[in-house]
């Protein structure tokens, strides 16, 4: 595992077909992703629009660009004009009412996309698309979305892909890193008793994205040559799966152990617990959902082949360096 690079600069200087700094609007800009983009833009010269949910943020959040409230289902605001959208909202849960993952998901997605209609739209997806039910094995592009999903959250950001005629497609997994609301939480969240609960044998491999990883892709596919296409966008190669937790609980200095359960015990226990928390109307999942048992336990890695020769993609290794600060 690597230093991590910052992605600034990274992605090369773009320019607008008549001159000037590329223009660009960042939906999502008050979250993990949509404000890590906002920083990079605004650090390569661009011209920065940002736009979150939130009635406001923090300048530094989004790189002191403007910054608008915008719910992507309520009413629209006065576009700028701009040569690219990065779209980094939606609902990234995997609890809730379906109704509203894909409101978020599916709605807002073509809210956004209908803005802007003669920008370039590049559009954060998820790695989730892919079949939930299978190891996920060094996939190719072509291989989502397929017909089957856990819940709301993969069957609906693969709704999304469909709904948008001309894009780029940007598809990471288990983003990471300074700024984290998911991924590293969950996983410290697992420490029981110098004990971090785990799913599957930890020998699987998985693809990981760092933030900065995905920023970068997100600047090349705003300011590269191709203008649509589908991309996997992780770190320079897969991990193991101990190696990584074990790594995270070193960096931040947590004295416990990796500890395996196998998926086919967990998977009914996450089902009645998921079951119990409806019925009770739980606002909050329980520490263990169908969807978080089975996002680790088996081999889950992408190729990413198509970024690096189309996009001109160059992503740094895994790294956990200075997880204790984030």
């Amino acid at each position: 595992m690597a230093e991590r690079r910052n992605p600034s600069r990274r992605a090369g200087t773009a320019s607008r077909p008549g001159g000037g700094a590329l223009r660009v609007a960042v939906t999502g800009a008050s979250g993990f992703v949509g404000g890590a983009v906002c920083r990079a833009a605004v650090a390569e010269g661009w011209t920065v629009f940002a736009f979150g949910r939130r009635p406001g943020v923090d300048g530094g959040h989004v790189g002191q660009a403007p910054y608008t409230s915008w719910d992507l289902l309520g009413e629209r605001p006065e576009p700028p004009e701009v040569d690219a959208v990065i779209h980094c909202a939606g609902s990234v849960t995997d609890w809730g009412p379906a109704r509203g993952i894909w409101a978020a998901n599916v709605d807002g997605t073509r809210n956004a996309a209908a803005a802007f209609p003669g920008a370039r739209f590049v559009h954060v997806s998820t790695a989730s698309v892919y079949d939930p039910f299978l190891p996920t094995v060094m996939a190719t592009e072509d291989a989502a979305p397929v017909g089957r999903y856990v819940g709301a959250y993969g069957a609906s950001k693969a709704a999304a892909e469909r709904c948008l005629e001309r894009a780029v497609i940007l598809r990471p997994h288990a983003v990471y890193g300074r700024g984290d609301t998911t991924l590293l939480p969950r996983v410290l969240g697992a420490v029981r008793g110098g004990r971090l609960l785990a799913v599957g044998d930890g020998r699987q491999r998985i693809s990981l994205t760092s933030v900065d990883n995905l920023v970068l892709a997100c600047l090349l596919a705003a300011a590269g040559p191709v203008d649509h296409g589908v991309f996997n966008v992780t770190d320079a190669e897969p991990v193991v799966l101990d190696d990584a937790l074990r790594a995270i609980l070193a960096e931040r200095g947590i004295d416990a152990e990796p500890y395996y359960l196998p998926l086919k015990l967990v998977d009914p226990v996450a089902a009645v617990a998921e079951a119990a928390f409806r019925l009770l109307r739980r606002p909050h999942p329980p520490r263990l959902t169908r969807y978080a048992a089975g996002h680790l336990a088996v081999e889950r890695t992408l190729d990413i082949t198509a970024a690096r020769t189309r996009l001109g993609y160059r992503p740094s290794a895994t790294s956990f360096a200075g997880s204790s600060d984030w």
